[in-house]
């Protein structure tokens, strides 16, 4: 990282009789709102599509709710945020999971389609650059819960023709893929047979492997495994929430980066700071106790509604501030330097748990304030902000340009 001391005023000198005036301070905010402005900013994961399936709206209008909407996404210089095609572990069992992500991959598509000025399809490096140029914002996509490949290899080769770009093996349960973070049923000891299957196919498609959510001893297996960089699409770094898989210890994210990967921070408090995860950790508790006593609720009303539940009788939860979510950048880069760390908000997927400073996608420049009064160059800026989630899925294409093309 090329870090620069900030330098806020230098004292007046006199030599030889002579005085000089001491430069103006930096102005951070307005410098900030430039490089957002002209950066590609992309975060790789905001959950739109799973609050519009429950709540529709148009969010190329402002919404009034939600963390998500155009008019605040221009304003905080958004470009690419990965649509995240979430699909509750609930639904595996069920036989729901291919049919629920098809209809989140139509509901962007009619995103793009209702407001073809604002918003485009992006499926590669070169979309999401054209659409910078043009003034259009791209919508990737990621598949958060690799459950709607339901055992069948084509159905991975049909959801990259569908768009998607990333796949999270697992989400809050083991699946027929890999075991996960949350869950204690370790299923597979890492990831399954077929699991290594599908990420040789990814490999070979062209699309990125996410580590987010999938167990310790399931992400050392990916790692193994993998011929292609792997990414982190929304973690943070286990250090300041000891214990607490859901994050990434040192030495994951020291490997996730030998492969050429990146780590996006997430936002949500809980992941940010133990105060606020030791709350967490105890509404999670209360919340599945509540969930046994209403079995028709799925799994996604814990993280999205039960929490207004317990804090109308706890309090609300201590938010984690700007601060520390800095403090989370300067530590993966104080590992492995600025080329591993992006953003990976999960705006729209955390609910009221956003850090003060961060509470919607608006606020990309406070981010952006915040690196440059810690000292961080432009150049290392663009790059957290867009650049190298652009060159590791670059590095996933060109792998897979150089595989067979075979099926």
């Amino acid at each position: 990282m090329t870090k620069k001391i900030p330098f806020l005023f230098v004292a007046t000198a006199v030599v030889a009789g002579c005085s000089s005036e001491a430069p103006a301070p930096t102005d951070y905010a307005t410098e900030a709102q430039r490089i957002a402005k002209d950066s590609i900013i992309i975060d790789t994961h905001v959950d739109v599509p799973y609050r519009l399936a429950r709540a529709p709206q148009d969010v190329s209008r402002a919404t009034g709710s939600g963390d998500f909407d155009y008019p605040r996404a221009v304003a905080g210089g958004l470009n690419a945020p990965f649509m995240s095609i979430y699909t509750p572990a609930s639904f595996e069992a069920e036989g729901r999971s291919r049919e629920a992500a098809e209809e989140l991959i139509d509901a962007v598509e009619a995103i793009v389609a209702n407001a073809p000025d604002k918003f485009a399809t992006a499926t590669s490096v070169a979309d999401v650059r054209r659409h910078f140029e043009a003034g259009l914002m791209s919508l990737p996509l990621g598949m958060e819960n690799g459950s709607p490949i339901e055992g069948d290899i084509e159905n991975l080769r049909h959801f990259y023709e569908r768009g998607i770009r990333y796949v999270s093996l697992s989400h809050g349960s083991a699946n027929h893929l890999s075991d996960s973070s949350y869950d204690e049923n370790r299923r597979w000891g890492g990831i399954s047979e077929f699991g290594e299957e599908v990420i040789a196919e990814m490999n070979r498609l062209g699309i990125m492997v996410d580590v987010s959510h999938v167990s310790d001893d399931a992400f050392w297996h990916i790692i193994e495994v993998t011929r292609a960089p792997v990414i982190a699409s929304h973690s943070s770094a286990r250090h300041f929430t000891p214990g607490w898989e859901r994050n990434m210890s040192d030495e994951m994210i020291v490997a996730l980066a030998e492969t050429g990967g990146v780590i996006h921070i997430n936002f949500g408090s809980s992941f940010i700071n133990e105060q606020a995860r030791a709350y967490a950790e105890a509404m999670m508790a209360s919340g599945r106790a509540y969930r046994a006593e209403h079995p028709e609720l799925d799994e996604s009303f814990l993280y999205r509604d039960y929490p207004r539940i317990y804090a109308s009788e706890h309090g609300p939860l201590p938010y984690a501030s700007l601060d520390d979510v800095l403090d989370h950048f300067d530590h993966v880069v104080d590992l492995v330097g600025v080329d591993h760390v992006g953003i990976g908000s999960d705006y729209d997927g955390v609910g009221d748990s956003l850090p003060v400073g961060l509470k919607d996608v608006s606020s990309y420049p406070n981010l952006v304030a915040g690196l440059l009064r810690r000292g961080y160059s432009e150049e290392d800026v663009r790059k957290i902000l867009g650049e190298n989630l652009l060159r590791v899925w670059a590095d996933v294409e060109d792998y897979a340009a150089t595989t067979s093309s075979s099926t």
